[in-house]
């Protein structure tokens, strides 16, 4: 018989296809897990689950109480995975980030020295807390570690443990004090990812459950190596062009001077999304598709995918702030007004 190949997944390759299906069992998994401490917030769950299976970074944004640092400390936990916690302030330093040399004296010998005091950077799971109540001097620290896993101090080079993701939530409602993300560090998350309160079920039971005695064991479903593998065979799921070329062209269409942009985003947008955009898309829905069952990435995938990916690069000029319009209503003209191809997926 010989192998039925698509794209670059052997489907008659049996360390794929175990590979594949532990992905999603894998995942069904952490999520069964991160229910004994979340509840509800299913939404936001898939996406963090995705932006692991990838190996991007995302920017969580919530009002407080709404469980923002649990789940990523939860997460962390779960998977066994060092993690580390920075509460953004004003006074915080880059090197309070990356870490920096100190004078140490070598008890042997009485010599002093200079020697390397790693960071909380370095960490497999990073929590930026309120990532936007430190200056943009500071938050840049995050950006070569962010798109490189690598730090640079002092003009020595260290390189970051694998797997490594940054989380960074942000609190949209205080904004006194505050200094807004600077576009590159936006641009280098993969989602910027919406919480918001729960149902009044959902609501009741994190009351019920947060006010009782609880010990939870956590079960450890999947490992760091096991990450790293799922995020390579993400990157050999087959996306088919006319897939692709779906998403650059919402991508494109999102640039106020594209000839393809709606009129919504030429009278509302400032600034479009980059084509790092559509690398997201297209990396996401792979993603998304393996922990579906699917070995190729379907045009729904990507539109399921378009408000994370876009609500943050697509950014809105006065008139639209003066007139209401966010970067969600324009996402929303994006997907009505780029056709979507009828044959294929």
């Amino acid at each position: 018989m010989n192998p039925i190949v698509t794209g670059t997944i052997d489907l008659d390759s049996p360390d794929d296809v175990a590979l594949a299906d532990r992905m999603k069992s894998g995942r069904d998994q952490i999520v069964s897990e991160l229910r004994k401490a979340i509840v509800g917030q299913d939404d936001v769950v898939t996406q963090v689950l995705l932006t692991l299976f990838v190996g991007g970074n995302s920017l969580i944004v919530g009002v407080p109480g709404l469980a923002k640092t649990l789940l990523v400390h939860t997460l962390a936990r779960v998977l066994e995975l060092k993690f580390a916690r920075i509460q953004f302030t004003p006074d915080l330093m880059p090197s309070d980030i990356t870490g920096t040399d100190i004078i140490q004296e070598d008890s042997t010998t009485g010599k002093r020295q200079m020697v390397f005091a790693p960071g909380p950077i370095f960490a497999n799971i990073v929590l930026a807390d309120e990532i936007n109540r430190t200056p943009p001097k500071t938050q840049s620290a995050l950006l070569e570690a962010m798109q490189e896993h690598r730090v640079t101090i002092q003009g020595r080079t260290y390189q970051l443990d694998e797997p490594f993701y940054v989380f960074a939530t942000q609190n949209p409602i205080e904004l006194e004090g505050t200094y807004p993300l600077p576009e590159a560090q936006l641009d280098r998350f993969m989602f910027h990812i919406v919480i918001d309160h729960p149902p009044v079920d959902e609501e009741y039971e994190v009351v019920r459950s947060t006010t009782s005695l609880r010990d939870v064991v956590f079960q450890r479903p999947v490992s760091g190596a096991d990450l790293i593998a799922f995020q390579r065979l993400v990157r050999r799921v087959p996306a088919a062009e006319p897939v692709i070329r779906y998403a650059l062209e919402l991508v494109r269409a999102s640039r106020p001077k594209s000839s393809t942009a709606p009129d919504g985003v030429r009278k509302w947008a400032a600034f479009g999304a980059s084509v790092r955009a559509a690398q997201y898309l297209v990396l996401g829905g792979k993603a998304r598709a393996l922990t579906s069952g699917r070995y190729h990435v379907s045009f729904e995938d990507i539109r399921a995918l378009a408000h994370p990916v876009l609500r943050h690069r697509v950014l809105t000029n006065f008139h639209a702030q003066s007139e209401g319009v966010t970067s969600d209503a324009l996402v929303d003209k994006l997907l009505e007004s780029v056709p979507m191809p009828r044959s294929g997926m």
